[in-house]
């Protein structure tokens, strides 16, 4: 798909006016570095600017190809000789900043039109492809496209530069903004795409909103259901991969990438960043935790809280989640004490002809 970008970016800047911006520390002769954009940390790029502040992405430090980095003292030794380490107090309230600089506009939804809607809800600017229908009460926004055979049902809206490919349907009262979508993908009732991520640099002073930049990728053959709510990402993209299957009711968080064929059952949350692999079944009302990995074929129990990485094919459930059998044994080792304290309080002499328990002697 193309590289379209949903908000407008400031810049460049000098490495040294952006220390201006939150107190940093800037390694000496990096001052007039021109920084062109912000990016994560395994994306960034030679004029990007990134933050390190969770040892867990250690790794992607090392390896980064950024040419600032945004750290705190300790961690400043830890930055690659390529990229500039900018220190500070906080790495992600001063990143936080740093991204509202460069894109000021981020911090509410992008405006549908630049100017008085036209009759049909259609913006002169959109690419409608012979064949498409867009139905009364439908709003498409400037430079959406939907491509041929797609039906843009009543009371729908196609945000600003939404790419929407050929044969797939956005169904009635259905909100897909900062999106692209490929082809046959299907779209339910009620379903909200590529709004706000729910992120905040928490800090006493209060909640700072952090700008979410990144976009929803929905690839071919997807199926959404009805009021599922899919956050686009902060700084990288949410991706759904192709031919998964969504029930209804789901929350999937920002920076989350699902893989190819997934089976995400009604009322599962899905934490930020975390990444399921192809071919995972969620049942109904799961929890997976942010940053969580879950490897190809696993399979993720009703009701269960995934809050660590999960290997490839195996099946797990409860609360955290552990493998299968190991989980099933602890609930029948549960219930056989249970059986057993029950029995214990009904056996001969334990209780009078009320049957309330005696009192020891």
């Amino acid at each position: 798909m193309d590289d379209i970008r949903f908000f407008e970016r400031a810049g460049p800047f000098a490495l040294k006016d952006i220390a201006g911006w939150v107190d940093a520390e800037v390694d000496e002769g990096h001052g007039d570095r021109m920084i062109e954009d912000v990016a994560a940390l395994q994306f960034a790029g030679p004029g990007q600017i990134s933050f390190f502040d969770n040892p867990k992405y250690a790794g992607d430090l090392d390896a980064t190809g950024a040419g600032a980095c945004v750290v705190s003292k300790r961690s400043a030794d830890q930055v690659p000789a390529t990229a500039a380490a900018f220190v500070v107090a906080r790495p992600s309230i001063a990143f936080n900043e740093i991204v509202r600089r460069f894109y000021p506009d981020a911090m509410r939804p992008a405006r549908m039109w630049d100017d008085a809607p036209h009759g049909n809800g259609i913006h002169p600017s959109a690419t409608i492809e012979e064949g498409a229908i867009v139905e009364p009460g439908a709003v498409v926004g400037i430079e959406a496209r939907i491509g041929r055979g797609s039906h843009i049902l009543a009371g729908s809206i196609i945000g600003r530069r939404v790419q929407i490919g050929r044969d797939s349907t956005v169904g009635p009262s259905a909100t897909v903004i900062h999106s692209l979508l490929g082809d046959r993908v299907t779209i339910h009732p009620g379903v909200r795409i590529g709004q706000d991520g729910f992120g905040y640099a928490m800090s006493p002073a209060g909640h700072a909103k952090i700008p979410q930049i990144g976009r929803v990728i929905v690839q071919d053959d997807v199926e959404i259901g009805a009021n599922t709510t899919i956050d686009r990402g902060a700084l990288r993209d949410t991706i759904i991969g192709e031919g998964t299957k969504i029930d209804n009711m789901v929350q999937i968080g920002h920076n989350v990438v699902v893989g190819r064929h997934c089976v995400i059952v009604s009322q599962v949350g899905i934490a930020g960043s975390a990444t399921l692999g192809d071919f995972v079944a969620i049942g109904g009302q799961a929890g997976i935790m942010t940053h969580v990995t879950i490897g190809d074929g696993a399979q993720v129990a009703t009701l269960s809280a995934v809050k660590e990485d999960l290997a490839p094919g195996g099946r797990y459930g409860g609360v955290p989640a552990r493998p299968a059998r190991e989980w099933l044994k602890e609930v029948a080792a549960l219930q056989k004490i249970a059986r057993d304290h029950i029995a214990e309080r009904r056996a001969p002499g334990r209780t009078d002809e009320n049957g309330h328990e005696r009192e020891h002697e």
